[in-house]
């Protein structure tokens, strides 16, 4: 049985800040069970560029409000406390937080934990043996 608090990560090695959100990797790679899972606030007035190509993410909304931009096709969506997005088609998007947007995020295959998006908006896929290395 896995039992840790949001403090913990916050407090730890597995919790990852930028400029446009904090990111804390509540289950990750190492944890065995398949996925992992984040708990991510984006900062009001940001955006996030983003482009999952080696992940499927989804994305539930537990606070706040943001706005969903998918550059291939150019629609935006609303996304509100009960909504869920899944990124099933590795869709490249912006992420507009309107205000504090706070989520739980499940990823396939797991992060690692200390993944950082690249110049593409893009996570690297790391093994458990390359987060050792960076962290």
């Amino acid at each position: 049985m896995i039992v840790r608090t949001l403090d913990e990560v916050k407090a730890g090695e597995n919790s990852v800040r930028t400029d446009t959100f904090e990111s804390n990797r509540m289950l990750i790679a190492r944890d065995g069970v398949g996925f992992s899972l984040n708990h991510t606030v984006l900062y009001a007035g940001t955006v996030t560029h983003i482009w999952y190509q080696n992940h499927i993410e989804a994305v539930y909304c537990l606070s706040g409000e943001a706005r969903i931009e998918c550059l291939a096709s150019g629609k935006t969506y609303t996304i509100k406390p009960g909504t869920l997005y899944t990124l099933d088609g590795h869709e490249e998007h912006n992420l507009h937080a309107v205000t504090d947007f706070e989520c739980l995020c499940v990823f396939d295959p797991p992060l690692t934990g200390r993944e950082v998006h690249d110049e593409n908006g893009v996570y690297p896929l790391m093994q458990e043996d390359d987060a050792a290395a960076t962290a």
